[in-house]
């Protein structure tokens, strides 16, 4: 499921991206400028979730500013 890509972001070269995953969440050290998930892995849990929004990513770690 991956895909790799060689672009330049800030003088770096860009990670992973994990096809089919879209994140929105800016202000994770995994999402990218193309609102993609640069994360090895997600994990999205709780186990006990009912709906949608009973949900969450525990891959999610902030950038720091």
């Amino acid at each position: 499921p991956w895909e790799n890509r060689e672009e330049e972001q800030e003088g770096k070269k860009s990670s992973r991206r994990i096809k089919g995953i879209v994140c929105d969440v800016k202000n994770c050290v995994h999402h990218d400028r193309e609102n993609d998930c640069t994360a090895g892995k997600i994990a999205v849990g709780p186990s006990f979730a009912t709906s949608c929004a009973d949900t969450v990513c525990a891959s999610f770690k902030p950038k720091e500013f």
